[in-house]
Order: C-alpha cells, then sequence, then structure tokens
C-alpha cells in the first residue's frame, strides 16, 4: 500500500519548484517564444522546462507509475499508477502576462484520482488533497462552499476554443446560467477553477473538450473537500470523457439538470 500522504506532500514540493521557475521566465519572456501547437492551441519552453522537470521528480518518488502529459515528455502507461501532469495550465494566460496559470499533478489508482496537486503560480496558492485525506490550501483545510441553489451560486466554465461542435448550445446554457446565477467566470485555467471550487470560491465548473492533465488535479482536491464531480450525462467519466461538471455537492443535481438541457452527449 502506497503512502498517498506522502506522494502528496512530495508533489506540492514539486509543483512549487515547477513554479518558481515559471515564475522566473515569466519576467522575461516575449511573445518570439510561443510555439503553436493548433487552433489557439500554444507552447512554450516554460511548458516544457517544467513538464522535465516534474516528470524527473516523479519518476524518482514512484518508478512504477506511468505518465500521461500534455507534452509529451513521458508517454509510458502504467498498469496501475499513472501521473497525470499538466505543468502550465493557463498557458495563453502565461503568454500575455495574465493570472492565473497553475502546475497540475494528478495521481490515478486504476485510472481513479488518489492524489491532486494545483499550485496556482501567480497567487502563491497551493491546493492539494489525497484519498481520505481532507482537501488544503497553504497548510489549512478547505472546504466547499454551503450553498444549496443555483441562484445563489458563482459558476466558472471555460469557452472552447478548439472544438466549436457544441458551441452554440454551450452559450445558450451560459446564458441561462447568467440569468439564473450569481454570474459566470471564466479565468482560463480548468485547474484553477477546480481549486476554486473546492475551496468555496465558486459553487461550481463545467466545461468540454478537456483533457486528462487538466482535471485529474483538481478533481481529487473538489472530492476530498466535501465537492461532487459528473459529466455531462451524470456518470463518473470525467477524466478521460472530455466533459466535467464539478460542484459543491449541495447543487450537484440542479446544476446538472441545466447544463444536461443543453449540452447532453
Amino acid at each position: 500500500m502506497i503512502d498517498y500522504q506522502y506522494l502528496c506532500l512530495k508533489s506540492c514540493e514539486i509543483a512549487k519548484q515547477a513554479g518558481a521557475f515559471i515564475r522566473k521566465e515569466a519576467l522575461g519572456f516575449s511573445s518570439s517564444k510561443v510555439e503553436v501547437k493548433g487552433i489557439h492551441n500554444f507552447v512554450s519552453y516554460v511548458d516544457k522546462g517544467a513538464e522535465k522537470m516534474i516528470v524527473d521528480q516523479l519518476r524518482l518518488l514512484l518508478p512504477e507509475a506511468g505518465f500521461i502529459t500534455e507534452e509529451g515528455t513521458d508517454s509510458t502507461y502504467g498498469d496501475r499508477y499513472n501521473w497525470v501532469i499538466d505543468p502550465l495550465d493557463g498557458t495563453t494566460n502565461f503568454i500575455h502576462g495574465l493570472p492565473p496559470h497553475a502546475v497540475s499533478i494528478g495521481l490515478l489508482e486504476n485510472n481513479r484520482p488518489v492524489v491532486g496537486v494545483v499550485y496556482e503560480v501567480t497567487l502563491d496558492e497551493c491546493f492539494y488533497a489525497w484519498k481520505n485525506g481532507g482537501a488544503y490550501l497553504n497548510g489549512s483545510p478547505v472546504h466547499v462552499s454551503d450553498k444549496t441553489l443555483v441562484q445563489d451560486s458563482l459558476i466558472a466554465t471555460g469557452f472552447p476554443y478548439t472544438d466549436f461542435e457544441k458551441l452554440r448550445p454551450y452559450m445558450d446554457c451560459f446564458e441561462c446560467l447568467i440569468r439564473n446565477s450569481h454570474g459566470v467566470r471564466r479565468l482560463g485555467s480548468a485547474a484553477t477553477d477546480l481549486s476554486y471550487v473546492a475551496c468555496g470560491r465558486f459553487e461550481a465548473f463545467f466545461e468540454y473538450n478537456l483533457s486528462p492533465w487538466d482535471v485529474a488535479g483538481g478533481a481529487m482536491i473538489i472530492l476530498e473537500a466535501g465537492g461532487k464531480i459528473g459529466d455531462f450525462s451524470g456518470g463518473d467519466d470525467y477524466i478521460f470523457g472530455k466533459e466535467i461538471v464539478a460542484t459543491n455537492g449541495y447543487i450537484f443535481n440542479e446544476f446538472l439538470g441545466i447544463t444536461q438541457k443543453y449540452l447532453k452527449s
């Protein structure tokens, strides 16, 4: 039996080291150093350098684990354990000098999250959780909010930037939530959005066309903070299914009903 707490706390150290590298490189960063991976999808030596730092250290921490990484530093899939890494979630924000942007590290055991770390670089906030251990922000326990109605909730989302197939129903859902909640925010970092649900700053987050590295770290934190997560069908395929509804738990059914009205596959 591996020690989830030990792996989580060591992962926090690794995420912070990568965050320090990102923060340092931001001081002299130029848009000329940006590469285009696809439509509206960017990467730089900062993403790649941070990912290599993280992978090299995590490989030593749990040698039997495989990796699912955004930039492809290591794509060796493990039989039981896999680290899921986004070295710089919010790259577009980063290259424009905007917050938030974050390092996200998740550990999956049999494809279910057991460790999650999200280090938001600009505010120096480290969110983390391990299975059955609770959720924390910079050493202090955090919990989801106690709001019980969508009308009393602040919602987070991410706008589609490559897959526009559901853009029209997404915008209809967006309008519905604007009219029937405290508002909707789009920060540009799914890992940060999920962490903010976990600590009660948001009540819910939804988005489609996400990758495992966008959500694996934050999902664990929400679950340990008392929240509830699903896909647009209400199932639990939110790590690999490219769609997620994450809430404080109290509004899950109401919020899922709204998203299903517009976005259910």
